[in-house]
């Protein structure tokens, strides 16, 4: 499959492609070149940081989680 680079350097993956490696709007592809080819993969969505936060609720602020874990 082709698919032309418009002026600005957008290009078009062609429907059939997107829809095989469940590209959809909002994915962030992260793109690097290997052997003279250009890569386009999937890259995760989120960082490891941002996977985690608030995983702890939202019931204790940092004050009040700090004297909790320093009286146990």
């Amino acid at each position: 499959m082709k698919a032309k680079v418009a002026d600005r350097g957008q290009v078009t993956i062609p429907q059939p492609l997107r829809k095989k490696l469940g590209i959809r709007p909002g994915v962030i592809l992260d793109f690097k070149v290997q052997n003279g080819k250009l890569i386009a993969v999937k890259a995760d969505q989120l960082d490891p940081v941002s996977q985690v936060y608030g995983c702890l609720g939202t019931h204790l602020d940092t004050d009040k989680f700090m004297d909790e874990i320093r009286s146990s």
